[in-house]
């Protein structure tokens, strides 16, 4: 069988750790991922893993955030006010919130302070600015 190439579609397993060994995904009580290379479905270092490993190879690669989900971005740091909120929610640290940017699409954000009135919500994702680990088994290419 040959190795994983851009446009194939493959079946992995992975777990995914932090720096300090914490796991923050895993796949391996679920069905595997299923994704096709070169499609830009993962982030860029996990797709790049994969490319060129055999059916039943383990791998292992550490994934700069630069090539994952980025650095974190002050201007995704929201400002509300508790007036900028529907009458039935009720802010709290912690709420994620789906909100709709100017392209109309949703994206989702946290609120992480409330000071009075003043609300900030966090719209990184929630592994920005962090290098990641993950441990790769390829199970299949169609």
């Amino acid at each position: 069988m040959s190795d994983a190439k851009q446009g194939d579609t493959v079946k992995v397993h992975y777990t995914g750790t932090l720096g300090d060994g914490t796991i923050f995904d895993s796949s391996i009580e679920r069905e595997p991922l299923q994704f096709t290379l070169g499609k830009r479905q993962l982030i860029k270092g996990f797709e790049d893993a994969v490319i060129g490993m055999s059916v039943g190879e383990t791998k292992s690669v550490s994934i700069p955030s630069e090539e994952a989900y980025g650095s974190r971005r002050e201007e995704f740091l929201l400002k509300y006010t508790k007036a900028d909120f529907p009458p039935n929610v009720e802010p709290k640290e912690g709420l994620v919130i789906n909100l709709v940017n100017q392209d109309g699409r949703s994206i989702f954000a946290t609120i992480t302070e409330i000071s009075g009135d003043a609300i900030t919500a966090d719209a990184n994702h929630p592994l920005a600015g962090k290098d990641l680990t993950f441990k790769i088994d390829l199970v299949d290419i169609a």
